[in-house]
């Protein structure tokens, strides 16, 4: 018996002159799983890491522990920004009201009170310039930035707020060991590297 190559032929969709909008990313066929919309543009990501995978349920877990019950904790759907921007953040935190049904494919910035982004090496530009530019200038009150750091591949998280007359975010803090705050509500999450290995 011997193997054969299968081609296969992908038919990418044209780009329209100026650039898609929130409408196409809902209804191009056949967009891979995870695509978002920047500047018009269309965004593939990678497959990714166990780190990243793991740190977005290590967080999940522990907002949803906290979260009270006018707010819900979603992960990896679409925050609609404006008609050019829907990016798809690792966590958001919205208003409980927001959430119209399990069919439910995106959120408002609006009802965004926190993105949360998992550092990835193919989104690290993304991750840690673009995407914070974009949710602060849509009103998103609070931004966490997560990575891997150190030989020991040790989680961080650096907490940012916004300044509501420049509309950018401040930083707050960097966690090492324990997420503890106070906003969006009161946080206390775990984030050891034992933590996120006991998953």
């Amino acid at each position: 018996m011997t193997a054969e190559r299968v081609e296969t032929a992908h038919r990418w969709p044209m780009p329209p002159q100026d650039g898609y909008t929130v409408d196409d990313l809902f209804t191009l066929p056949d967009l891979p799983p995870h695509t978002e919309l920047i500047d018009g543009s269309l965004v593939f990501v990678s497959p990714q890491r166990l780190f990243h995978s793991q740190m977005i349920d290590l967080l999940v877990n522990g907002l949803r522990s906290t979260a009270p019950s006018k707010l819900k904790i979603t992960r990896e759907m679409t925050v609609i920004l404006d008609d050019r921007n829907g990016p798809e953040p690792d966590i958001s935190v919205v208003r409980a009201d927001a959430v119209t049904g399990l069919d439910q494919t995106r959120f408002q910035a609006a009802d965004v009170q926190l993105a949360v982004e998992v550092i990835s090496p193919d989104s690290e530009a993304r991750d840690r310039d673009t995407k914070p530019r974009k949710y602060a200038a849509a009103g998103i009150p609070n931004f966490w930035l997560v990575e891997m750091t150190g030989a020991d591949q040790h989680p961080v998280v650096r907490v940012y707020e916004i300044d509501p007359l420049s509309k950018t975010y401040i930083l707050t803090g960097i966690h090492h060991t324990a997420l503890k705050l106070p906003v969006p509500f009161n946080v206390d999450v775990d984030i050891t590297l034992e933590a996120l290995r006991n998953l």
